[in-house]
């Protein structure tokens, strides 16, 4: 699991370290409240501006029959990043909560975790301690807690999690941190023809325990980053083990890769957040008759987190540089959206 599993969870480690070293905001007195239900097939969330008018033009033009820019329903594929683009990814990676949240709800059948630093730290809750952890720290706790099981068993595990953990700063469950505008785009797309799926470095089974009821988008259409998988018979009886070794790594140049895996068709709209999408946006773009790239940027400190070229998690930095170059869509968070939660 040292391979290119690597890579995300040394973004794992800074985002862990920024949030103990950061403080927590106050919530908003709105966030105790439960998600309210966005309206379907609207864009109701968005302000009259170049992001909105760039996306109801483009959608007018390759749905209108006679339309020189026409695409057929069965082309119309809509794929879209999940941290940061459809759901919230601060103070770390949602998944990394919850491998430090399995720490402690794993603890007491792990005697042994109690001599082992990394775990002490999560433990403890000490904060200097789990900011120092190091990327091998992270590996052994993300394949202690979310490996060695089967698929079944790891759903069981994610579904619990997801109906009583809450998020440090807003306190409400972390599947109702989604972005209500970007889920009014999901309903309009597919108002109009379009199949969307999301295309994320995060791990696939995580995703698609929830997604379908946060996004209405289902698991055969959710494609991210995975574990390798052994089959087996246990007492006559057969499942699939989570094995802690990587199986596919969904991001950057990963992504087209995947994308032409697992659905068959280049894109003709794409939507990210950060460096990791560059690939994805690159792929659609590239495409024959017209395309849409968007990017969601992140500007918005009072309602969300504003962060870009030197965050550690999320970074925005070379494919802001490609985005302006092309004259793809920037959303500018905080000036194009009336609402960010549904909550």
């Amino acid at each position: 699991m040292l391979g290119r599993w690597t890579a995300w969870l040394i973004l794992c480690a800074a985002s862990l370290l920024s949030a103990c070293s950061t403080s927590k905001p106050p919530s908003p007195a709105e966030a105790q409240g439960q998600a309210q239900t966005v309206p379907a097939a609207t864009l109701a969330s968005w302000n009259d501006g170049p992001s909105r008018r760039a996306i109801t033009d483009f959608v007018q033009a390759v749905t209108q029959p006679g339309s020189p820019d026409f695409v057929p329903a069965e082309e119309r594929i809509a794929v879209f990043d999940n941290d940061g683009t459809l759901w919230s990814e601060q103070p770390m990676y949602f998944q990394l909560m919850f491998a430090l949240d399995q720490v402690r709800t794993m603890a007491p059948s792990h005697p042994e975790w109690k001599t082992k630093p990394a775990f002490q730290a999560v433990l403890r809750n000490d904060s200097a301690a789990l900011a120092k952890l190091t990327t091998r720290d992270l590996l052994q706790i993300v394949g202690a807690t979310q490996t060695g099981m089967d698929s079944d068993q790891y759903t069981s595990q994610v579904r619990q999690w997801l109906a009583t953990a809450r998020h440090p700063r807003f306190h409400v469950p972390y599947n109702t941190m989604t972005y209500a505008p970007m889920r009014e785009l999901l309903d309009y797309l597919r108002a109009h023809g379009f199949k969307t799926y999301i295309v994320s470095g995060g791990e696939v089974e995580f995703m698609r325990v929830w997604a379908q009821q946060a996004y209405g988008i289902p698991p055969e259409q959710v494609i991210g980053s995975s574990f390798a998988a052994k089959f087996e018979m246990h007492d006559g009886k057969p499942r699939l083990m989570r094995l802690p070794k990587l199986g596919f790594y969904d991001d950057g140049p990963g992504k087209p890769v995947a994308i032409q895996h697992a659905i068959g068709r280049r894109p003709i709209f794409a939507f990210g957040n950060s460096d990791g999408d560059l690939q994805m946006l690159q792929w659609t773009s590239a495409g024959a008759g017209r395309r849409f790239a968007g990017l969601v940027h992140h500007t918005d400190a009072q309602r969300e987190w504003a962060y870009d070229r030197d965050s550690k998690i999320g970074r925005l930095d070379k494919a802001l540089d490609e985005a302006q170059r092309q004259g793809w869509t920037i959303v500018d968070m905080e000036k194009e959206w009336s609402r960010v939660y549904a909550f």
